[in-house]
């Protein structure tokens, strides 16, 4: 099998400061961010001033020697490195070969997804051999919680150990572990299914696409510690598991009857109907939740679009504009009648409290969230833990998730730790010396909101707000005289009158931002100086004189879109 991209990640690249010449070349980036690449990553040069050999080359095989530096070939031969250079991450395809069966079973790869767990794969590899065998020689699995079944499957393993030869042999079979694995193995969970059957659709996309790197070979998935242990409670017993003719005997024949029923009596509360509410309420309508006496309520305040219906499964094309809520609740009231379940459509937060207020929480059993924003998350959680509920909270990132449980008294919550802050960018760099594309995106953004949307809407509160000064006057420092001052140009100076008056506006605003200080920055740092700083790094890539006259190609559309859009915050 070939691998194309091994991790689906965008390729890194960074900004190059130094390349020595050395047999072993090493390339030192600047020092603004690390790299990212790995020893045995690929990586090619562009925009390099001097040792141009580098440009458009082959990719090269590297080995890293720090955050900031790495080393690449042979550069002796190679001309002197004067300034500038973009190294670029290139994805090498990668040939996967598998194990054939038989081999692989007497020498198995397992990919761990617990290190607490270190030695049960080999364990539970064992394990289901042993219990292929008991399927042949009995024609069934063994029965749920029954002593006798679990015996016979310990001893088979025993055989199956002491006829391994290679590394799939134990030093001590697991007894208690080989029971668990008799006495769970007619069960049938549908979370478990589902985990199971997206991790095999994942395969299969991998095998077709070349994306991201394939099992190898032997995965082994367990959740035994949601298993009644001996210690401090009662073992479950076969008639406690024993089939009662229903939907759920798969699910009582791990967890037993009275486990069912507390199910049916939950009263849960999920907020958000999206991709991953959909999901968590197909789940809660094939284990039975609130099935009984119990309730689930969700909520959301969305509409459901056209563009929802690739991930989001619970609805239909003919669902479009209708409320997620309310049509979520109904395609699981159609998998599980028995299902008590209400949808609402309010937006969790203070406004919404008389709604969900005390009496609402503490009839809870549990909150699962749904979210697509963190403040409403950190809202959620601050509630769940004034009223020490549980709380599920989960999300998605593309082809990437993560799952948090959180149990009152027993683990942090959600807001108890929080992602680092995103690096920002230093206001000297976006203004002067850009180096990188998300400097330029940056920029952009920044000057199309200070110049066409924070004036304007400042300005319309003015004039229509009568407390806009009062709360202006309260903000910190400097800023009450700045927005005052945009206020005032926005209606008086710079106000203008006619088109003519916005194409004026815009060919001076270009004159001095394009031309005059652009011309300023190369004459403070010309490009020539002393390289391996920023500035001058950036002024190595910067655009000739000539691009800042007024007979410049560029110059027309930027003024004539600017002037079009100063009108436009007039009305």
């Amino acid at each position: 099998m070939l691998v194309i991209d091994t991790n689906g990640e965008q390729p890194l690249s960074a900004m190059i400061s130094m390349i020595t010449k050395d047999a072993s070349g090493v390339v030192t980036c600047l020092d603004e961010a690390r790299h990212g690449f790995e020893s045995g990553d690929f990586v090619t040069f562009t925009e390099v001033q001097g040792m141009t050999e580098l440009n458009g080359c082959q990719p090269v095989e590297i080995k890293t020697l720090g955050p900031y530096t790495f080393s690449i070939c042979d550069t002796t031969g190679f001309g002197d490195y004067v300034r500038g250079g973009i190294v670029s991450q290139v994805k090498m395809p990668q040939k996967v070969v598998f194990k054939p069966l038989t081999a692989s079973m007497a020498e198995p790869e397992f990919v761990l997804t617990d290190f607490a767990k270190f030695e049960r794969p080999g364990q539970l590899h064992l394990g289901f051999q042993a219990l292929h065998s008991y399927q042949r020689k009995h024609s069934r699995l063994p029965k749920p919680w029954c002593q006798a079944d679990g015996e016979e499957l310990v001893s088979l393993a025993k055989e199956v150990n002491s006829g391994q030869t290679g590394s799939a042999k134990v030093d001590e079979l697991d007894d208690k572990l080989i029971k668990k694995l008799a006495f769970v193995s007619a069960g049938d969970l549908a979370p478990l299914n589902a985990f199971i059957g997206g991790l095999a659709a994942q395969e299969v996309l991998k095998a077709c696409t070349g994306k991201f790197m394939p099992i190898m070979q032997w995965l082994y998935f367990d959740a035994l510690e949601c298993l009644s242990e001996e210690e401090g409670g009662a073992m479950l017993t076969e008639e406690d598991c024993a089939p009662r003719n229903s939907r759920y005997d798969g699910q009582i024949a791990v967890f037993g009857s009275q486990l069912q029923e507390e199910l049916a009596k939950q009263r849960y509360f999920l907020v958000g109907a999206g991709a991953i509410g959909c999901e968590l309420l197909k789940n809660f309508a094939m284990i039975g939740l609130a099935s009984g006496e119990g309730e689930v309520i969700v909520t959301d305040m969305d509409t459901i679009e056209k563009s929802n219906l690739n991930r989001q499964f619970l609805f239909r094309p003919w669902d479009v504009t209708k409320m997620k809520s309310e049509t979520a609740a109904a395609a699981v009231k159609q998998m599980n009648p028995s299902i008590r379940i209400t949808g609402h459509q309010n937006r969790v937060g203070p406004d919404t409290e008389r709604v969900y207020d005390d009496d609402f929480f503490e009839s809870l059993h549990g909150v699962a969230n749904a979210l697509d924003n963190v403040d409403a998350r950190m809202y959620m959680d601050r509630r769940c833990v004034y009223y020490r509920k549980p709380l599920l909270e989960s999300g998605t990132l593309g082809t990437k998730g993560n799952v948090q449980v959180v149990i009152p008294f027993l683990t942090e919550s959600y807001s108890s730790s929080q992602d680092p802050p995103e690096k920002s960018i230093p206001i000297c760099t976006l203004k002067n010396f850009p180096n990188a594309i998300e400097h330029t995106l940056q920029w952009a953004r920044d000057e199309f909101e200070g110049l066409f949307k924070q004036p304007s809407e400042n300005a319309m509160q003015y004039l229509t707000d009568a407390k806009f000064l009062e709360r202006t006057l309260k903000l910190p420092g400097a800023q009450p005289l700045e927005v005052l001052e945009a206020v005032y140009k926005s209606l008086v100076t710079d106000c203008p009158h006619s088109w003519a008056d916005c194409v004026i506006w815009a060919r001076h605003h270009w004159q001095c931002q394009y031309s005059n200080n652009i011309c300023q920055l190369l004459h403070n740092f010309p490009p020539e100086q002393v390289h391996g700083t920023v500035s001058s790094l950036s002024l190595s890539l910067a655009p000739p004189y000539g691009l800042c006259d007024v007979r410049s190609q560029l110059v027309c559309p930027v003024v004539r879109h600017a002037g079009l859009y100063r009108p436009c915050r007039r009305g």
